[in-house]
């Protein structure tokens, strides 16, 4: 390879680079206040800095999707390790919820992939759900919810996950 040769696929891959991290940039400024937030979530993959918006969109559903799986592993073990009986029925209304939203966090990034935006909100607008679903079967038998904080944390990633996607949608030409 010519010395010039060399030199123009290197700017390409910086202006590629920039390109990619510009969008990012981009979405977590439309996300709003937020920003640090949205940029220290999406950094914890990295492939997030070379995508476009939909690649975006497949890493935060795929981030939720872990999450997820971490707070069933953590219901695993309290249903394990709690004999008392009065939770063990919302242990296993949450197992069965965060089950469901894996599953839709999954059918999420295909849908994704896809360019079935619409579908892929719906499923994310599920899984978002899941933690105050969980947390009601918690206080309906009158006990605080041992998932409070992952509940949390699973909730503003399914609502990245929901945003960058519906935000995708939105850019998205009509279909003729």
């Amino acid at each position: 390879m010519r010395p010039s040769q060399a030199l123009c696929y290197f700017v390409v891959l910086l202006l590629a680079s920039s390109s990619y991290a510009s969008v990012l940039e981009d979405t977590c400024k439309a996300f709003g206040a937020d920003y640090d937030y949205c940029i220290k979530f999406f950094q914890s993959d990295k492939d997030s800095a070379t995508v476009d918006k939909r690649g975006l969109a497949v890493i935060s559903t795929r981030i939720a999707r872990a999450a997820a799986v971490s707070t069933l592993k953590r219901i695993a073990a309290l249903k394990a390790a709690d004999t008392d009986k009065k939770i063990q029925g919302p242990l296993a209304d949450c197992d069965a919820k965060y089950t469901g939203a894996v599953n839709g966090l999954d059918e999420a990034a295909r849908d994704i992939a896809a360019g079935k935006l619409q579908d892929a909100v719906t499923y994310l607008g599920y899984a978002l759900d899941v933690p105050a679903s969980c947390n009601e079967a918690f206080g309906e038998v009158g006990v605080k919810s041992p998932l409070a904080a992952e509940g949390h944390e699973f909730a503003r990633e399914c609502y990245v996950a929901r945003f960058v996607t519906t935000m995708l949608s939105a850019s998205k030409p009509p279909r003729m």
